[in-house]
């Protein structure tokens, strides 16, 4: 893949903002780790070894028979670690880093949780006894991977209704334009309650109604550009030589319309994680106990004599926003043609 004289230009501004540049990083390898959170961020063990058996719980399903058990569930590791050292067992484990499942309430502690900090949990425990930094990690994972996932879909639909209407133009525009502003108008929240409440708090539920009402400012800005580059001289040239209308869209107009979608692609993103911890804040949100740093905020508000649980929830969101917008101003800059070598 050959990158333009342009692209090379912009991305080259891009690393020259270091902030942003190193921002992009510290986000990318933080959501790779996270998406191996199942394995890292769990009580089930690695690697297991009873009388010279091997057994890998976190890759692979075992019945409780195997370890001596009764039944064909898989077994309680916890439990069963516990159970072949009281026995005196020949075993050994190799446990993930942070050795704590985000669904499990550990209610061993004295007293009732929340539990503050301690050597077994490094952040304290919410509301149910739920270790924190492991709810924190796993709800790092689903936030990014809901907001990526929200932000490509919005991007994808704005792009094409946006330049559609720009190409085309005419009657077809104004009507277009008529549908969506009936459309923007809708109340967002009122519409999430009621599909909620008739068909329940799902991932991609969620993701579906949030594209259907994301895409729209994205189309606005592509609308303009396409309505902009239609009447360009290598627009009208393409058309004469005969070229389809998808080969104009494609690859003659749209190359030249993505600044605003590159530019915004961030602060999408952004909106896509204060949007989800927003809806799950309120309650709207992803069903329970679904990892969630907008339950963990409402858990903290409720419970200000725990505030490690606002705090930590808080400071994780904050670094989150923090970074991602780094990176929207590092491409806005990159992507803007008087930036020059302001940061040489």
């Amino acid at each position: 893949m050959k990158f333009s004289a342009v692209s090379l230009e912009r991305l080259r501004r891009f690393r020259s903002t270091r902030r942003a540049w190193w921002s992009l990083w510290i986000l990318v390898v933080a959501y790779g780790l996270s998406l191996l959170s199942p394995w890292l961020v769990d009580d089930k063990p690695l690697i297991i070894s009873v009388q010279g058996e091997w057994s890998f719980p976190a890759f692979q399903f075992y019945p409780e028979t195997k370890f001596g058990g009764k039944y064909q569930t898989e077994p309680d590791y916890p439990k069963l670690l516990e159970k072949l050292r009281n026995d005196g067992n020949d075993y050994w484990t190799v446990m993930p880093p942070i050795a704590h499942n985000p669904l499990r309430a550990y209610l061993a502690e004295v007293g009732e949780p929340p539990y503050a900090p301690s050597r077994e949990h490094w952040l304290g425990t919410d509301a149910h006894g739920r270790d924190l930094l492991a709810r924190l990690i796993h709800g790092f994972r689903i936030c990014m991977s809901f907001s990526l996932l929200l932000t490509l879909l919005s991007t994808v639909m704005g792009i094409a209704i946006g330049a559609v209407q720009g190409y085309l133009g005419g009657k077809f525009d104004m009507f277009m334009q008529r549908g969506i502003e009936i459309w923007a108008s809708l109340p967002f929240l009122y519409v999430v309650i009621l599909m909620a409440s008739l068909y329940g708090h799902g991932f991609w539920l969620l993701v579906g109604i949030m594209t259907s009402f994301s895409w729209i400012g994205l189309s606005y800005y592509m609308r303009g550009e396409f309505l902009r580059l239609r009447d360009m001289t290598y627009v009208r040239a393409a058309k004469v030589l005969g070229f389809g209308h998808a080969h104009i869209l494609f690859k003659e107009m749209l190359p030249n319309a993505m600044t605003p979608v590159v530019t915004l692609f961030p602060f999408a993103l952004i909106g896509g994680i204060t949007g989800l911890t927003s809806l799950d804040f309120l309650g709207f949100g992803l069903a329970p106990p679904t990892p969630s740093w907008g339950d963990l905020m409402a858990q903290g508000l409720s419970a200000l004599f725990a505030p490690w649980i606002a705090l930590s929830t808080t400071v994780a969101l904050f670094i989150t926003l923090l970074l991602a917008t780094f990176v929207g101003e590092g491409v806005r800059d990159a992507m803007d043609p008087k930036s020059g070598d302001r940061y040489e």
